[in-house]
């Protein structure tokens, strides 16, 4: 089933071909949701956007495409308003008969989408040797975030992770650990990864301040790439260990990944430079190979260059960066590339795409898409640091999180007089702190940056993950106090709409579909959050009106109905979000 605003669009395509001919076929309806319930659910536009092309009064315009509109099994009878809008109201009896063929797919009446892509999603890319900190939660979440979406509308998605894990940061801290701590090189999990971080920043020191130490931890980058076998050896120690405490991030937030780390690539450098060359793109200058850009500039005015091999005969990320594009689309098949970084990584991948392009790595009809992020900050607006000045780990935010949701557990249950075991305020808390540090994130525009609160992010009210998991909890209430089985209900109930807090509730639980689709081609996740959010609103609105189990028979099966529907479409979009429901709390 298409979305109700894609049907609606459709009808007006042929009712503006039908009324003025081939001259307008393909023109935008123009179709969007009406700012104002009063004057219906829908608004065409299009109209007057035509008064030029076709040389009429808009207003004559919109009652030409009425005329010829065929929408009366979706919509009342259309009116005109202003200057020629035209507006459409839904029919109840629609309305109805939508709802009640979801009720029994677990997809709510969202088939995938016809035309399957092949996409990839470059997403979360820490560094090995370096623990995971909140530089990575939003890349991360959203990254995974879309692959949910894309995955969920019959895409084939592949998810990379272009993990650190060559290059002369592995130089700098083989050479410091030969000095300081050989056994690391030889044997797994010597040290704890805490340790190794604070060996990488101390190496980094000595190679900034020391050319002794720099020169060799250069010529250990060569030994590396040569293949040399200590070398290799405990770089695979180095990467293995850092891989393993990723997995715990990521097994706790619920992301899954293939890795291709820089190294991935490596082999496939040499070959990437030499079809440059055989291009006639690839220059020479000052002893380095690179690409002059078309619209970067330095200061004097003069283009830029990107550089693909460096004097001294080494690689940097734009080659690597280059390898992968090549790789993706050739070999893996990618008809849409996703990158999610921070917005500081933008001229960056515009550099890289644009070489790929101009030597045809990038054909026609293949989407290259950088998903830019803003910074996370803390309550005082600068960038978010612990105390001591240092980057935020973010393992120590998640049980952060997780224990200030334990708390506010706790003083609930005492507040409320409840007894709960200790495996059950656990669970609750590991679910409602994970679920409140995704939400906050996903549920900002992600170009702006964001302050980090966890005071708000784990309140009950507002747009927030705990308000959005207290609605489903409700309905999962409605069914523990009535005994009643909501699958059955989905199976037996026929809904119909009367109260006006049910139709207002009926026509959001409609328009999932169109959100899902608009998140899926702009990638914006917090479209999503917002829908779910007045989705809850509208929800708590109809129960605090409508009563429930207390009703009489028909409309207490109706009404359980709209319950079910309500809290299968919370689960799902919430699912979308990587976000877990809880049936109590």
């Amino acid at each position: 089933m298409s979305s109700l605003i894609q049907q609606m669009r459709s009808r007006f395509e042929t009712a503006l071909t039908d009324a003025f001919g081939e001259t307008v076929s393909g023109t935008d309806p123009l179709i969007v949701n009406s700012s104002n319930p009063k004057f219906g659910d829908y608004q065409c536009n299009v109209a007057m956007s035509l008064t030029k092309r076709l040389k009429s009064n808009p207003r004559q315009i919109a009652s030409t495409i009425i005329e010829h509109l065929q929408i009366d099994d979706i919509c009342s009878p259309p009116e005109i308003a202003g200057p020629g809008f035209i507006n459409l109201r839904l029919k109840s009896e629609y309305l109805e008969t939508q709802l009640n063929a979801k009720l029994t797919d677990p997809r709510l009446g969202i088939a995938p989408n016809g035309n399957p892509q092949n996409v990839i999603v470059d997403f979360s890319s820490p560094n090995i040797a370096k623990e995971m900190h909140v530089g990575h939660l939003r890349s991360t979440i959203i990254g995974d975030c879309i692959a949910r979406i894309l995955e969920f509308e019959g895409h084939q998605v592949l998810r990379l992770n272009h993990v650190g894990d060559w290059g002369t940061q592995f130089g700098m801290l083989i050479t410091y650990l030969q000095e300081k701590y050989p056994s690391a090189l030889t044997t797994a999990d010597v040290l704890d990864i805490g340790d190794l971080v604070e060996f990488y920043r101390q190496a980094k020191k000595r190679f900034d301040e020391d050319e002794e130490f720099k020169e060799a931890s250069r010529d250990q980058v060569v030994r590396l790439q040569s293949g040399s076998e200590d070398s290799r050896r405990a770089w695979e120690l180095l990467c293995d260990q850092s891989r393993r405490e990723f997995q715990q991030i990521y097994d706790r937030l619920d992301i899954k990944l293939t890795e291709r780390g820089e190294s991935f690539y490596n082999p496939m450098l040499a070959e990437v430079v030499a079809d440059l060359e055989a291009s006639g793109l690839l220059v020479e200058d000052q002893g380095a190979k690179c690409v002059f850009l078309e619209g970067f500039t330095n200061k004097e005015g003069d283009p830029l260059p990107l550089i693909v091999q460096k004097s001294n005969g080494g690689y940097n990320y734009a080659t690597t960066d280059l390898a992968a594009v090549r790789h993706r689309i050739n070999t893996e098949g990618a008809t849409r590339l996703i990158y999610v970084t921070d917005a500081g990584q933008a001229n960056h991948f515009a550099q890289v795409w644009q070489v790929a392009r101009r030597v045809r790595w990038i054909p026609d009809g293949v989407d290259v898409v950088h998903v830019p992020f803003g910074l996370v900050k803390g309550e005082d607006g600068k960038k978010l640091k612990t105390r001591s000045g240092e980057t935020v780990r973010l393992r120590d935010l998640l049980d952060e999180a997780v224990k200030r949701a334990q708390e506010d557990l706790e003083t609930r249950l005492q507040q409320e007089g409840r007894a709960e075991s200790p495996e059950f305020v656990h669970h609750v808390a590991e679910v409602v702190g994970i679920d409140a540090v995704k939400y906050a994130d996903l549920s900002q525009n992600r170009t702006s940056d964001y302050i980090f609160s966890f005071d708000k992010m784990l309140s009950l009210q507002g747009n927030t993950a705990p308000y959005m998991l207290y609605a489903y909890v409700r309905i999962q209430g409605i069914s523990r106090k009535g005994s009643i089985d909501f699958e059955q209900v989905g199976d037996r109930a026929s809904i119909h709409l009367q109260d006006p807090s049910e139709l207002t509730l009926a026509k959001h639980l409609l328009q999932l579909h169109e959100v899902i689709d608009t998140v899926a081609q702009e990638l914006l996740p917090n479209r999503l959050c917002q829908y779910l959010f007045e989705l809850s609103q509208k929800f708590n609105q109809f129960y605090d009106r409508c009563p429930v189990l207390k009703a009489d028979e028909c409309d207490r099966a109706s009404r359980l109905a709209l319950c079910h529907l309500t809290a299968e479409t919370l689960r799902l979009g919430l699912s979308l979000l990587g976000i877990s429901v809880l049936d109590r709390m």
